[in-house]
């Protein structure tokens, strides 16, 4: 089957550049690839000129004249920017002229247009952007990272169900662990909004609750899945992002005054260290509880990024998890 992705070229500190280089070397990944490239046409096609590949035909440019700005307010931008390349996508989403969509661009932007065109499922309350992050191990789910700041407890029982879901779907655990991050493993610890929520996991027996864990757990393969509300989330995540990079940058300079086998053969290996750590392994966080696909990713996304966020869209799309989401929280 097909896999129709839109892609915002415009989106992210490297656009267009990076953006139409990274979907273009997706195509080489399925021969079922077909990315739609949203932007400037004049742009984009310059961009396109400039790849050798096999696959144009697989690519096809949709023109919009504006571009929402990464520190634009999504509502402000939404509202005055019509034919920004955001919406563009979007509508093409809207209209099932594609399956999935992906940004590096305007987080904020990015969600609210896809919950405001796309809607949220009806069974979901507030969607929530789903992000994995590695450790020692595997990689574990952090919901929610951005998407509601004022979650409530039914939000955040449900981002477990659903992040559950694109644990075992998409990263292959088998029987995900779902915990809530809090201060404390005890289930009397933590705020009204942590222990009301302990009380509706707990209740759940489809969910193979853990309760509790706390951040220094993370990294030890306690849990699949760790439930927050997105203004933990995302300090979390930035947190975790900002320490693997200088802990890197630290080492690496250690071996800097090293003879040259030693910093070759230690290089290499931190080398290896570094891809099984970098978020451009896991492409974007797809925006969990809407109905479509939609995957944000980081703004800083090289090709590398968007290439692996072609194929977690077409994951998505493959293995239907709106459709999986639905019947499980609808039933």
């Amino acid at each position: 089957m097909p896999y129709r992705i839109a892609v915002d070229a415009m989106g992210g500190d490297h656009a267009p550049g990076a953006i139409v280089r990274g979907s273009v070397q997706a195509l080489d990944d399925n021969p079922d690839y077909e990315v739609f490239l949203v932007g400037d046409e004049q742009r984009v096609n310059a961009e396109l000129d400039s790849v050798s590949s096999a696959h144009r035909d697989r690519v096809h440019v949709v023109h919009a004249s504006q571009t929402v700005g990464m520190e634009e307010s999504p509502v402000e931008a939404l509202r005055s920017k019509k034919d920004s390349s955001l919406l563009r996508m979007v509508n093409l989403a809207v209209a099932g002229e594609v399956d999935a969509m992906i940004s590096a661009g305007n987080t904020g932007a990015c969600a609210a247009a896809a919950q405001l065109k796309l809607r949220p499922l009806p069974c979901v309350s507030r969607p929530g952007i789903a992000v994995a992050i590695p450790s020692f191990k595997r990689p574990f789910v952090l919901c929610d990272v951005g998407a509601n700041i004022q979650a409530k407890p039914i939000h955040l029982y449900q981002y477990g169900v659903m992040a559950a879901i694109f644990s075992r779907t998409v990263l292959g655990a088998e029987r995900p662990r779902v915990a809530l991050l809090s201060i404390g493993e005890e289930s009397r610890k933590g705020t009204g909004l942590i222990k009301q929520t302990h009380e509706l996991m707990s209740n759940d027996e489809s969910i193979d609750f853990i309760g509790n864990v706390e951040g220094r757990d993370l990294f030890h393969d306690k849990c699949d899945v760790a439930v927050c509300d997105g203004f933990v989330g995302n300090i979390v995540l930035k947190f975790v992002e900002g320490l693997a990079e200088g802990l890197f940058k630290t080492i690496a300079h250690e071996f800097e005054d090293e003879e040259p086998a030693a910093k070759e053969k230690f290089g290499a290996a931190l080398k290896r260290v570094w891809s099984r750590h970098d978020y451009s392994e896991y492409g974007g966080a797809p925006l969990l509880g809407i109905g479509g696909v939609c995957i944000i990713c980081h703004g800083r996304s090289e090709e590398r990024a968007i290439r692996n966020a072609v194929r977690v869209a077409a994951t998505f799309v493959q293995h239907n998890l709106s459709r999986q989401i639905a019947e499980r929280l609808g039933g």
